[in-house]
């Protein structure tokens, strides 16, 4: 179970990463689009994450798990794909919505990293 919980763990870090990259590689394109493959990163990161926690009292018995971190990870992710889902067929991306899921995505990245 160690090892399926460290690959889950590898597979939604470089998941939430690819977003971020995905996404930072619009910055200086023009007209900004959204490229599918943060719909894909999004996913993949949402099922790592639910692998992880739900390996989470097998794996490490003695720790307690912060539903709340883990709650509101989620409500982020999900923010995010709809955002994408809603502006993936549009042939521009909004800079609003562009810098939004940024945002979102770095404030993921913030809060997994917080003790």
């Amino acid at each position: 179970m160690s090892a399926i919980n460290t690959v889950a763990y590898v597979i939604h870090l470089l998941s939430v990463l690819g977003i971020l990259v995905l996404l930072l590689l619009q910055s200086n394109k023009s007209p900004r689009t959204l490229n599918p493959g943060v719909l894909h990163a999004g996913l993949t990161a949402l099922v790592a994450g639910l692998i992880l926690v739900g390996l989470h009292e097998t794996v490490k018995p003695d720790e307690i798990l912060n539903h709340t971190k883990v709650g509101i990870k989620f409500v982020i992710l999900v923010v995010i794909l709809s955002l994408g889902y809603k502006n993936v067929k549009k042939p521009e991306l909004s800079k609003n919505v562009w810098l939004m899921m940024i945002g979102l995505t770095i404030t993921n990245i913030v809060i997994a990293s917080w003790r």
